[in-house]
Parts: C-alpha cells; sequence; structure tokens
C-alpha cells in the first residue's frame, strides 16, 4: 500500500548533494517518514533543475506534500523548484532560517547546499523545517500572492 502524503517527503540532488541527501534520507527514514528519492545517486555531472522540477511535480501531483533539495551551493536548484506555482522552496544555512520558512512562508521545501552547510546543521534545520507549523493569519495573504500573483 503506498504512503500516505502526508508522511512521504520528496529528495532530489545534483551531483553537489549526494552525500547530504544520503545523510538527510537516512535521517528520514529513521524518523519514520516515507521517503521518495528521486536521484541523483552518482556523482555524474547533472543539471539540478532536472531534479528540481521532478520533485515540484512530486508534489503538484500528490506523492508528497514536502521536499528537500540540494545542490553544491542550493541556490540554482532552490531557484528552478520556485519556478513552480505550488512550490515555495527556501535556501536555509541554520535553524532559525528553518523555523522562519515555515512560521512565515509556509514553505514547503527545504533547499541546501551540499558544498555549504554541516551535516549537523542541515539535521537541525531539516527537523525544524519539518516540525514547525505556519503561523497564518497576517502571513496568509502574502503566501497565497506567491502562487497567484496579479
Amino acid at each position: 500500500m503506498p504512503a500516505e502524503p502526508s508522511r512521504t517527503i520528496a529528495i532530489a540532488c545534483d551531483h553537489g548533494g549526494i552525500d547530504l541527501k544520503a545523510t538527510l534520507a537516512a535521517e528520514l527514514e529513521g524518523d519514520g517518514y516515507d521517503v521518495l528519492d528521486l536521484g541523483t545517486n552518482g556523482s555524474d555531472s547533472v543539471d539540478y533543475p532536472d531534479f528540481a522540477y521532478a520533485l515540484a511535480s512530486a508534489i503538484k501531483d500528490g506523492k508528497a506534500t514536502r521536499g528537500v533539495l540540494v545542490c553544491g551551493s542550493g541556490i540554482g536548484i532552490s531557484i528552478a523548484a520556485n519556478r513552480h506555482a505550488e512550490i515555495r522552496a527556501a535556501l536555509v544555512h541554520d535553524a532559525l532560517g528553518a523555523r522562519m520558512c515555515r512560521e512565515h512562508n509556509d514553505a514547503n521545501v527545504i533547499a541546501f547546499g551540499g558544498r555549504m552547510i554541516g551535516v549537523e546543521t542541515a539535521r537541525d534545520c531539516l527537523n525544524t523545517f519539518l516540525n514547525t507549523e505556519f503561523e497564518g493569519g497576517r502571513h496568509e495573504r502574502r503566501v497565497d500572492k506567491l502562487s497567484n500573483p496579479k
């Protein structure tokens, strides 16, 4: 039987994020999440937009409700993901950023730079991201404008 989307986290990376993706996927599985691994799974050079788009499609199609992206800096893959109206990807470097992207922006994807962040910091950020609720209220109208610009 397929996993519930609410407990399924999509994860994807390019060649610059292989090691961190593997570590975070294992962390997620250890915490009881079902991980939808969308690649890449080797060190050969690949194009990060392909993996950001695959993750965006998985969220759009209801296969997962949240996602984790990793590339070398985290910048390119987060930009690519944010081209999709369903995605609110936040590149974070610390737990405060992870908390704020959830509380104020209702981010549904967290992005990391595999060459920029330490493993323990990334784990802390991911845990914060997954355990922080959106505040709503005054932030709701702003978040609505992200997917429905006028």
